[in-house]
Order: C-alpha cells, then structure tokens, then sequence
C-alpha cells in the first residue's frame, strides 16, 4: 500500500502513549500526526487531511466523543475513518462510540502488530471500496457518453493540435479540455478547472462545458468570433445560476483562424500561455487579466491575438502542472514550469518531450492535482 493511503492523525493527552503509538507505526510506513489535545488535533486538521484518525476518548476539557461530534459537523473531515483508541472497555460507552459512526474501538492493550492489521484492513476496506464506486461512475459516464476531455483530436491542415491530460490519483476532477469546429475555417480550443476536489469538481465540469459550447455556436451564430464576448457572455450567464453560482472556474478560450494563423486569446483567471517564437527562438508568456468565471457578472474579460508562424508553438496548462507538495504545504511556481518548457520548445519533437518527461510516470506520482495541457503548432 502506497505512504499517501497511510496518513495517521493519532491524538491522546498522555505524551508517553503518543510517542510509543506514533514510533512504532512510523516503523511500520505509517505518517504519524501528533496532537496531546482536541484543539491540537483540529490545528492539525485544518492543514492536513489524515487518511484516519485515532483518538482517546479520556481527555480533559474535550473529550474523544466531543472531538467525534466537532469531526460529523465539519463536512470537509466527516469522511475521514474515525477510530476510538482507548483503554475504556465499559459496552455501554464502546456503544455510545459506535453509534457515532467510528469505524472501529481498538483498546491501547492491543498488541502494536494488530493495531497495525486493523489499521491497514481499514484504509485498504476504504480504498477498495473507492475504487469500486470510480469504476461504477466511470461506467455509468460511459454509457451516458459524458466526457471532460475529448474522444479524439480534431485535425486541421497546417496545424499539429495535440493534448495531454492527467487525473490525480486515478480520480476525475475539474479540469475539461474541448476542441469545437467551425465551418472548416475556425477551431476554438477550451481548457478550464473547476474549483474542488475529484468527484464533485468533475461533476460540475459538465455543466460548464454545456454552457461554453452552446455560447460558442451562439455568439458565431450571430457574428460574433469575439473571445471576450463569448467568455462574458459565458460569465453572465453562470453567475446568476442557482447551481453554479458557488462554483468557480478558470478557463482559456482560444479561436484559431485556419488560414491566416491568428490564435484569438481569452483567459479567466487562468494561467498565462506559453509562446514559442521559432523567428526568436524563444518562449514568452501571454497573459490574461480576466477573473474567475462566476466571481462578478462583468469578468473584465480582454482578448489578446497571437499570430503564429510556421514553427511557431503554443501551450495552455491548467495550474495542476505548475503545483507540487513541499514540507510548508503546496507551493506554486509556474517561473520553474516555464523555464522546463524553454528546454523542450521548439524542437522537432517538442509534444513528445513534454509528454515523456513532465508527464512521465516518475513526475506523475508528484502531481497534488488534475494536469491538463494543450499544445498547438504551426507547421
């Protein structure tokens, strides 16, 4: 089982518990996370989500069970396998514990190699069952034909229009990737990431992306091929509705104009792009001032035009590529992501560099989120 199932908040007011309990399940490829109390233990948990939590139930001030109603109420840690880890072995409060949906009683008299089972029987119950409701959504998406990145790549002559995308931890999340066709002269190209985690992130993709695809053929529909205009049409449109109102998204909408080379350029809140000038031979970055989509009804969107070159090369990425985890927490830094990208630019195998070395299985594993890129060159 990987380290990341194995994260262990461990809370107890004895301190000698604390270290013998943390020691010997750090031998065992445990994470330990120490608190000697309740307020300790909800510090920990603002900064950290443990993948269970052992707790006493003798403590003074808050005790165990107070801390297990604090848990149920807050819904960003009510999901958390909760365990009691005590010396108590009266039934009547065992069951008061038990009908406050722990998963488990384990007493402090317990032999530290069956502390470990219990411990690993649990994550692994939970991870198993994780995996059996992805795959169920996953078919249930399926047959529903629901997807937030395309089937296929669209072709455009002249053009090598390429995209790679990556789920953290196996789990769909908020990043969507789409390509729309327009009469064979015009290809809008659109990558977004909506705010939150996993599952219910990637639900509402969905309904971003309706949005997004019916604005486009409507706005050229009647004439309109601003990307500005469409993102603010798309913006006014979302802030009002009552399910996505909560909900915000970045986005880059790009339009490019087969003939003439002419990439119109739309961000919200997203990250700058990524321009490889093959005249210079040299990367710039083109950035957008818009907000997030559904923060304000006018989301100051403005449009940039980039005209590309034969040989010229363009990369859009969501912020999952420019993250990674470090000791004081995630960290951002999209100066370093650009630096790699001045590397692998504008060589003959530029799409195939990026995708073996920035998405490769060693550089996968230290992805804190969804990682998303498109790629569009002129030949």
């Amino acid at each position: 089982m990987s380290d990341k199932f194995k994260k262990i908040l461990l809370l107890d007011d004895e301190g000698f518990i604390l270290q013998v309990i943390s020691k010997a399940l750090g031998r065992e490829g445990f994470e330990c996370m120490v608190a000697s109390s309740v307020v300790q233990a909800i510090d920990i948990l603002q900064q950290e989500t443990p993948d269970i939590i052992l707790s006493d139930y003798q403590m003074p001030i808050i005790n165990g069970f107070d801390f297990r109603k604090i848990v149920l109420r807050d819904k960003r840690w009510r999901t958390i396998p909760f365990v009691f880890f005590t010396s108590v072995n009266d039934p009547e409060h065992i069951q008061t514990g038990l009908d406050m949906q722990v998963v488990d009683y384990i007493h402090k008299d317990t032999p530290i190699p069956m502390v470990v089972s219990k411990i690993n029987n649990i994550i692994g119950t939970i991870k198993r069952q994780h995996e059996k409701s992805i795959q169920e959504i996953r078919t249930a998406a399926e047959a529903l034909n629901l997807r937030s990145v395309p089937a296929q790549i669209p072709v455009i002559e002249g053009y090598n229009l390429r995209f790679l995308y990556q789920s953290f931890e196996d789990c769909p999340g908020g990043d969507f990737i789409d390509f729309i066709q327009i009469d064979g002269k015009y290809t809008f190209a659109v990558l977004g990431d909506v705010m939150g985690k996993k599952w219910g992130a990637w639900f509402f993709s969905f309904n971003f992306l309706s949005y997004i695809r019916s604005a486009i053929r409507l706005c050229v529909f009647d004439g309109d091929f601003s990307t500005a205009s469409i993102l603010q049409k798309i913006n006014r449109v979302i802030v009002p509705d009552p399910v996505l109102g909560d909900v915000l998204s970045t986005l880059s909408l790009l339009m490019i104009e087969h003939e003439t080379g002419k990439v119109h350029y739309s961000g919200a809140g997203d990250l700058p792009l990524v321009w490889y000038k093959a005249v210079q031979n040299e990367c710039f970055s083109v950035e957008s001032s818009g907000l997030l989509l559904g923060v304000l009804p006018d989301g100051q969107y403005d449009e940039k035009i980039i005209n590309l070159q034969t040989g010229d090369q363009l990369i859009v990425v969501s912020d999952g590529l420019i993250d990674s985890e470090t000791p004081d927490g995630k960290k951002s830094d999209y100066d370093l992501f650009f630096k790699k990208m001045n590397t692998v630019l504008g060589k003959k195998e530029s799409f195939d560099l990026i995708k073996n070395v920035t998405f490769s299985t060693e550089n996968s594993k230290e992805f804190v989120d969804d990682c998303s890129l498109i790629f569009i060159e002129r030949k």
